[in-house]
């Protein structure tokens, strides 16, 4: 039987990659105490949505080989290399208005989202 080395440690960088506002990190950490899924954030982009690419948020207890890890508002955010490439200079806020409400993504590099918020196009 072959015992797989654990992943090397993630890549350290600073919230010029991607920021959370004082708002989202306390809706983080109250989601992350709730849901008991994981110590750190991780923030993705995949294709589809309305406008070709979409944001996936989840919790998960590891990082992998090759993630990049981003300490702000006290969450740990963890983000793979291809996503970094769309994500550079993000910001993720929260409001908890009942109309419009939720994360919103402040994304520098999106040339067009919907109204929603969830999905961008470059």
């Amino acid at each position: 039987m072959e015992v797989s080395a654990p992943p090397a440690a993630p890549r350290v960088a600073d919230e010029r990659l991607i920021q959370l506002t004082p708002s989202a990190g306390t809706k983080v950490q109250a989601l992350a105490t709730r849901e008991a899924e994981g110590r750190y954030l991780r923030v993705a982009i995949s294709g589809g949505g309305c406008n070709g690419l979409s944001y996936k948020l989840r919790f998960v207890g590891a990082f992998k080989t090759g993630d990049i890890l981003v300490r702000s508002q006290t969450v740990e955010v963890l983000v793979d290399p291809k996503s970094a490439l769309y994500l550079r200079g993000t910001v993720l806020d929260y409001s908890d208005k009942m109309i419009g409400g939720g994360f919103k993504f402040s994304n520098p590099n999106a040339k067009a989202s919907c109204s929603c918020g969830e999905s961008f196009s470059l």
